[in-house]
């Protein structure tokens, strides 16, 4: 009987965030592969091996945890695993797929907190070096953080805020309730990209990077281009389009993101709100560039293209478009609909973001037939 490698220093054996963890490298990869080979089948030609992650282990620099008082041991941070249709709280207080400034950042937080009668902290959010503490309540004492900001400030930290949401739950953020409680309230990820406490942003900075240099490739976004990328997130695609001279438009639901998005793309127009709500103002702008090459990229949620946006990118007509996509179900439904409006695929890159994990990403480039 063949021995599972043993699971990584300090991972909680009940954790259920990393299901390939029992897997070797090489086991994860092929699984991956074959699961997209199924879910992609009318492309299986088209479809690359799956590029690995240089890192599998203290890669993830934004987290989101629970947090539970407890009156012997203080305050933990994890997560919530439904169980016999109860919900079972399960700490993971120095998890190994976490970055060592997130592990460090929650070590900190859980000594010199005030304890949760006094502080109804229910979650922790970290992007990147921002760390938000999200409070069940309308207001929060928060004479302790002039001490504890310069103690993460030494770990790099940069901003600690503290958001008021009394329903938080599913939904962690809302508009109102932010304060900045010690830090500035921006900072800079590991490519010089502006983001705050709520962005967004791939874990693999150099697969992330393969990813837009295989998009801009394929692209060719320049002079006499006009570049359209929804769901844009801080801007990235922007930026890289404006740099090379396209006329660019981004779409994306959060205003952190918008305005992370102008700075990072100073180039680019960057539109608030949902992509369905948007298409007039993106048809305004490519009456303002007619005759010029359309490009398009979409980064979705889960849940795909909404068929407003599907029927909206018929209309587009784009000479190129490339669909980054998080859930090869839904990415199989919209290529089948964007061929039928006149798109081809060239090729599908698989990237594999969170190693350990069942989950896989992937990079469709399609063309105009």
């Amino acid at each position: 009987m063949m021995d599972l490698p043993s699971l990584p220093h300090g991972c909680e054996p009940a954790c259920h965030g990393c299901r390939h963890r029992n897997l070797s490298a090489e086991e994860s990869a092929a699984q991956k592969q074959a699961y997209l080979a199924a879910a992609l089948a009318p492309w299986m030609g088209r479809l690359a091996a799956l590029e690995p992650a240089s890192r599998s282990l203290g890669y993830r620099e934004r987290v989101s945890l629970n947090a539970v008082w407890d009156g012997d041991a203080g305050w933990r941070f994890g997560m919530v695993r439904h169980r016999d249709r109860r919900d079972e709280f399960l700490a993971i207080p120095d998890c190994p797929v976490h970055a060592p400034r997130v592990n460090a950042a929650l070590a900190a937080l859980a000594r010199a907190l005030p304890p949760g009668p006094e502080f109804p902290l229910a979650f922790v959010a970290v992007s990147g070096a921002q760390v938000t503490l999200i409070v069940k309540a309308r207001s929060a004492d928060a004479g302790w953080a002039p001490a504890l900001g310069p103690r993460l400030g030494f770990l790099g930290v940069e901003g600690l805020w503290l958001h008021l949401h009394p329903s938080a739950g599913r939904r962690l953020f809302c508009r109102s309730g932010w304060k900045l409680l010690w830090g500035v309230p921006r900072s800079r990820d590991s490519q010089g990209a502006l983001h705050g406490p709520t962005a967004f942003s791939q874990p693999q900075a150099a697969l992330h990077g393969s990813a837009l240099d295989a998009m801009n490739s394929h692209l060719r976004p320049g002079p006499g281009a006009v570049f359209v990328d929804l769901y844009c997130g801080i801007g990235k695609g922007l930026a890289r389009a404006a740099a090379a001279g396209a006329a660019c438009v981004g779409v994306e639901l959060s205003g952190e993101a918008v305005e992370c998005g102008q700075a990072n793309a100073p180039g680019a127009r960057v539109l608030r709100g949902a992509c369905g709500l948007r298409l007039p103002q993106l048809d305004a702008f490519l009456a303002e560039h007619r005759g010029e090459r359309r490009l398009l990229a979409v980064n979705p949620p889960r849940g795909g293209l909404e068929p407003v946006v599907r029927q909206w990118v018929s209309s587009m007509a784009p000479e190129r478009a490339a669909y980054l996509s998080c859930s090869a179900g839904t990415l199989a439904r919209d290529l089948r609909d964007l061929e039928a409006d006149g798109l081809v695929v060239e090729r599908l890159l698989p990237y594999d973001f969170f190693p350990l994990t069942h989950h896989v990403e992937v990079l469709a480039l399609l063309r105009k037939a």
